[in-house]
């Protein structure tokens, strides 16, 4: 027979309530009574049961990842820093895609909330930045942590893991212009996305900095997509006076326009500099490799995951029910790679 909780406060002698503390790791059980039921569980081979727990009364042990993102490789990473940080806590993840532009969004999303009866909720971007959305979960008076680009804590009311994408993006631009680049071109991603105002607002403060002057032609609106970098590339490439580097908004339309720029015989990085951001697989995948963005997708679902349920744990213990859940912020860091480095490129003729 599998063993019960009953069993491990047995064996270890202690509470029924001392091992679901344990189990649930609300940090209130003394060292010696922590090793005291760990050592029972692991005799014993007990599994919580995470259905059971849910069922048992009204606190659930079920978090939900709402997101509306085409790119696979975000999304599994994202998905997998969560799940790891709710396998360590002993919480159970319903992932929820959904489409942004649905008429029915709000309505989704909220049943979806009260029939999986979640503690809590992380959600993505550009679901995260829908004030609409948020109205709705407010009403509910559902916990939720939101992960969106920016760095302004004073204008977001909950709780906010913040990604540095305007600085992140500058940098991209200093860096091209280090590399003696003054004509830099820039193809945005989706517009619903807050991170492709954020990034292109990067690339603009950069060249302000240097006094170059923006030229509203180097600047190509679509999606985040290959299609769209194959796209952005040609027609930046078709320009009378066509620019000497593209910054795209993320790896997948980067790669798509190095794909344009080979066909078109056109050399990376002695004719043309290309710089993508993340630091996705599309990244390191090409030839050359993408200079881009790191961006710790994974860390940055697990903190964002962590620090939701750190506040669940203290709510259940009575120990922060006022207490707000922390914002934190990342900063992606520029990662230089040979698509924009002119160091291997020979010297002209003269």
């Amino acid at each position: 027979m599998k063993a019960t909780i009953k069993d491990v406060a047995e064996l270890a002698g202690v509470s029924f309530k001392t091992v679901s503390r344990v189990i649930n790791k609300e940090g209130s059980v003394k060292p010696e009574t922590l090793k005291k039921v760990n050592d029972a569980i692991a005799q014993l081979n007990y599994q919580p049961n995470t259905a059971a727990r849910n069922l048992a009364g009204t606190t659930s042990f079920a978090l939900g990842f709402v997101y509306d993102n085409p790119n696979a490789y975000y999304v599994i990473d994202m998905q997998n820093g969560i799940l790891d940080e709710c396998r360590d806590k002993g919480y159970e993840l319903i992932i929820h895609p959904c489409s942004a532009t649905s008429q029915n969004i709000i309505a989704e999303i909220t049943d979806m909330v009260k029939r999986s009866q979640l503690a809590g909720l992380i959600i993505s971007p550009p679901i995260s930045e829908m004030p609409e959305v948020l109205s709705a979960l407010d009403q509910l008076n559902i916990h939720y942590v939101r992960i969106i680009s920016g760095s302004d804590e004073s204008k977001e009311h909950s709780p906010c893991v913040f990604i540095h994408d305007k600085e992140a993006a500058a940098n991209i631009i200093e860096h091209l212009i280090s590399q003696g680049h003054q004509r830099i071109a820039f193809i945005s991603g989706d517009k619903d996305h807050r991170s492709s105002d954020e990034r292109k607002q990067g690339y603009l403060d950069a060249l302000a900095r240097h006094g170059i002057e923006f030229n509203p032609a180097y600047l190509y609106d679509g999606s985040y997509s290959f299609e769209t970098g194959v796209e952005g590339a040609k027609y930046l490439l078709g320009l009378d006076e066509p620019p000497t580097a593209i910054f795209s908004c993320n790896d997948e339309i980067a790669a798509g326009a190095l794909f344009a720029a080979r066909l078109q015989g056109v050399d990376v990085p002695c004719d043309m500099a290309i710089a993508g951001f993340e630091d996705s697989p599309f990244s390191r995948q090409t030839w050359p490799k993408l200079t881009t963005a790191a961006q710790p997708t994974n860390e940055i679902a697990r903190k964002a995951a962590s620090g939701l349920i750190q506040h669940l744990i203290g709510l259940r213990s009575g120990r922060n029910k006022t207490a707000a859940i922390p914002h934190q912020h990342f900063q992606p860091t520029l990662l230089v790679r040979e698509s924009t480095l002119k160091e291997a490129c020979p010297e002209p003729e003269l």
